[in-house]
């Protein structure tokens, strides 16, 4: 046949083959593709590096990443080449054999997930890396690496972070499924693949009304009088002052409680993304995308109180500057709040499951409440369903007592 997109596309669409199906191109000898009996289609190329030596099957990218003009014109170069007297499949299988696990992750991030993903996500593969899979497995050849060898890993990075060493796992696999997919280890390797992971339990937790109530009037005195100093706890204030905090500080975690954001979309909000007077945050860049927050009234309060010194609605260090930066993060002053405030252990990210539950425990429906979080997936949402049922059940009850009043003629 003709190998183009349209013969190529007609071929996967048919009935599933009953064993692998081979399609020769008419015009260039030895390019072709092979078909699975799953369905999995895979340009190749033919040739002999030797005049009357044995052929050689070099394969050159699955069909659907790979485009039929683009899978043609590799196969001309690697024929070409093997007229020369240059193996590519030998090549190819040097270079593979050159690959660290390293080098292996560290390319597929800056190539596919720096490119394709969120800045963000490259940082936290990055760290992942650097933390976790090159201590432990690094310096190993991509394709000498095994299972048992990466299971110990897992191990071993389970004994300083279980969490991390799970995602490390995760980013393994990634990068291994990747790598087969554009030549760095042989497709369809991946030692990563069903390693025994952590078991992960959920860590929500919600604040009371009390609790609550204890942290406001925690970030009131810090904000007003200030916390007293303690050493170690500040680096330019001597043992005993009280150092008040920003306002920034304090109304960045109002703004978590009063939203539902998170962090960092708090953290990296400019004011030219506030609607103060239609009461709406137009998030550009949110976990799940492009996001529109609304607010409530005592959120515009919040905003409007804060002091408007540079670009970002909370102020950083470079606030005003040219090469002005959002801050980095709270963990200092939150650290100081939640111990004053007694709540030790408390995340920021608890202040976004506690705007959840309120409203689940309100009465609103989860679609409501996912919409206000920005969830992409209603799945995501179904966590607060236990407290959306005890709202339910509250209900049944006004309404029940109501018709039994009737039926008991009260």
């Amino acid at each position: 046949m003709k190998i183009t997109a349209a013969t190529v596309d007609e071929a996967m669409k048919s009935a599933l083959p009953n064993k692998t199906k081979f399609y020769f191109d008419d015009d260039l000898a030895g390019f072709g593709f092979y078909r699975t009996t799953t369905g999995t289609g895979t340009y190749f190329a033919e040739f002999r590096p030797v005049a009357g030596g044995p052929k050689k099957r070099l394969k050159l990218g699955r069909v659907g990443t790979l485009k039929a003009n683009e899978a043609r014109e590799a196969a001309r170069r690697a024929i070409a080449n093997a007229a020369l007297g240059k193996d590519l499949a030998a090549s190819r299988a040097d270079e593979r054999a050159s690959v660290t696990v390293k080098s292996l992750v560290d390319t597929y991030i800056e190539d596919f997930v720096a490119v394709n993903k969120k800045a963000s996500s490259a940082e936290f593969y990055r760290t992942m890396l650097t933390k976790h899979v090159e201590p432990h497995l690094g310096t190993v050849k991509a394709v000498a690496l095994t299972r048992v060898d990466v299971q110990r890993a897992h191990a071993a990075m389970t004994k300083t972070a279980r969490i991390s060493a799970n995602r490390a796992m995760k980013l393994l696999s990634a990068a291994y499924g990747w790598g087969g997919k554009n030549g760095y280890v042989p497709e369809g390797m991946n030692p990563a693949a069903g390693i025994d992971l952590n078991k992960e339990t959920g860590r929500e937790r919600f604040l009371t009304a009390e609790e609550m109530q204890r942290l406001g009037d925690a970030m009131r005195e810090a904000e007003t009088v200030g916390f007293e100093v303690n050493a170690g706890s500040a680096k330019h204030a001597p043992k005993g002052q009280r150092v008040k905090m920003h306002p920034s500080v304090t109304g960045a975690v109002r703004l978590i409680m009063l939203t539902g954001c998170r962090l960092r979309e708090i953290l990296h909000l400019r004011w030219s993304e506030v609607d103060a007077e239609r009461g709406l945050l137009f998030l550009p860049d949110s976990k799940t995308g492009r996001k529109t927050v609304v607010l409530s009234t005592a959120a515009v309060e919040v905003l409007t109180a804060l002091p408007h010194i540079g670009v970002y609605v909370i102020a950083g260090e470079s606030a005003g500057l040219q090469d002005e930066k959002p801050r980095a993060d709270l963990k200092r002053p939150w650290a100081q709040i939640t111990n004053r405030a007694g709540l030790d252990g408390l995340r920021i990210h608890d202040l976004r499951h506690s705007f959840a539950s309120v409203g689940a425990w309100s009465g609103l429906g989860l679609p409501v409440i996912g919409k206000l979080l920005g969830h992409a997936d209603a799945s995501t949402t179904a966590r607060y369903a236990h407290i959306a049922d005890d709202a339910a059940r509250r209900g049944a009850d006004v309404i029940a007592n109501q018709i039994a009043d009737a039926l008991g003629g009260k």
